[in-house]
């Protein structure tokens, strides 16, 4: 039997990297050896996890862990510090695993560079759900069809970073595919362009931030006398992503260089 895979997870208190990390601590074939948080510095990782054979202690930053040695970096903190911890953890000779949103595709391309120097896999995932796998995997069947469509990025009132990892991901995904079409081009509307999104990847992107969402994204495509709605919303909890996220650890390591999309290394996807 093949020895654990040593994880360390930045985010180890949040919302989605807390409840990843339980499920890391808890797999027969990984290893919790490290955690970023900076409320939590110094608390056992044991007790943060609730598994009682979890080794170490919260550290404050990705610096902190010196030389403690971990196969796979899960970045699941903050977009103002990821793409740092990310080239750190490249640097320390991790691979990475993403699921912090906010980082541009001039932060991939930057990091691309790194990890193809460092000869280690990067695998972004905007979201680690079966359902948004499919989405994205049916919005670009669609998209290979049909030539115009927008994208509605829904999530709560207080998330700060626009779009979300997920609808980035998506319009990446769309754009190597091709631009979408415009009846009228956005310099050309009577009105504050601002009123129809922001282009990205040559996608439409319209951001709602409103009480009463968690996260949702819906691609709507639009051809003479139809249209075409697909739609994910989730829910209040974070364990729908623990399953893929630990699938990206597992097989990340099959990787070079950036790869986004949790479904690339997913058997029949």
């Amino acid at each position: 039997m093949s020895n654990p895979i040593r994880v360390a997870v930045g985010g180890v208190t949040g919302w989605a990297g807390g409840e990843l990390a339980r499920g890391v601590a808890h797999a027969a074939d990984m290893t919790l050896v490290a955690g970023l948080s900076r409320g939590a510095a110094g608390q056992p990782l044991a007790q943060l996890t609730g598994h009682a054979d979890t080794p170490g202690v919260a550290a404050a930053s990705i610096e902190a862990l010196g030389s403690t040695p971990y196969d796979v970096y899960v970045e699941y903190t903050k977009p103002a510090i990821a793409k740092h911890n990310i080239l750190q953890a490249l640097a320390h000779g991790a691979h990475v695993v993403v699921g912090t949103s906010g980082l541009t595709d001039e932060d991939y391309a930057e990091i691309d560079a790194a990890a193809r120097k460092a000869d280690r896999g990067v695998l972004a995932c905007g979201n680690f759900a079966i359902t948004v796998v499919l989405l994205q995997k049916f919005a670009e069947m669609a998209a290979r069809h049909l030539d115009h469509w927008e994208i509605i990025d829904y999530a709560k009132a207080g998330k700060v970073d626009v779009p979300s990892g997920t609808v980035r991901e998506l319009a990446f995904r769309l754009g190597e595919i091709k631009a979408a079409q415009q009846a009228v081009p956005v310099d050309q509307v009577n009105g504050p362009r601002e009123t129809r999104g922001a282009t990205m990847s040559g996608t439409q992107v319209h951001a709602v931030r409103l009480p009463g969402y968690q996260l949702g994204v819906e691609v709507i495509f639009g051809a003479e006398g139809q249209r075409l709605h697909l739609k994910h919303e989730a829910g209040d909890g974070s364990k729908p992503y623990v399953s893929g996220a630990l699938l990206a650890i597992r097989k990340v390591h099959t990787v070079r260089g950036v790869v986004r999309g949790l479904d690339k290394v997913m058997e029949g996807i």
